[in-house]
């Protein structure tokens, strides 16, 4: 066998190595967004506020009891990016999104900017998941006062 098969062989095989990582990292986004759609709710998040639409992250939300957790969609991270508390969160404002923020942001989205304990961060979330999120925060365990509710 001359040089030329022999780099044929080593450039097939390289081919092969290369297809396998990129099977294998399809299959794990897949597995990933397969896992956070499971009773999880599309939600955008955005840590600074910026008057040009900038900022905006796409994810999935899931209610686990006091928490609000999100997970941003493309990223290696395997527990949550942002974590919400109830009794740590208050809505300061709520608004439309700008027309350079609706292609960023969940169909018919509202944007919350929510404040507490020296963090502001806005969320947007279409209306079904609005309501069920506004639920979740005014609702407390039974025997634990809501300040914001009394």
């Amino acid at each position: 066998m001359g040089s030329a098969g022999v780099w044929s062989i080593i450039g097939a095989g390289l081919v092969l190595v290369l297809a396998g990582i990129a099977l294998s990292v399809v299959l794990a986004a897949r597995r990933r967004l397969r896992q956070l759609r499971a009773g999880g709710i599309d939600v955008a998040l955005r840590l600074r506020t910026d008057d040009r639409g900038r900022g905006w992250h796409l994810g999935v939300a899931h209610y686990r009891g006091e928490e609000f957790t999100w997970y941003r969609v493309l990223s290696l991270r395997s527990g949550p990016n942002w974590v919400v508390n109830r009794r740590d969160v208050e809505i300061a404002t709520r608004r439309e999104p700008s027309m350079s923020e609706v292609y960023a942001l969940p169909q018919a989205a509202t944007v919350l900017h929510l404040t507490g304990r020296d963090e502001h961060l806005e969320v947007a979330m279409g209306a079904d998941a609005l309501t069920g999120f506004l639920s979740w925060l005014e609702s407390a365990p039974p025997g634990r006062s809501v300040p914001w509710a009394s």
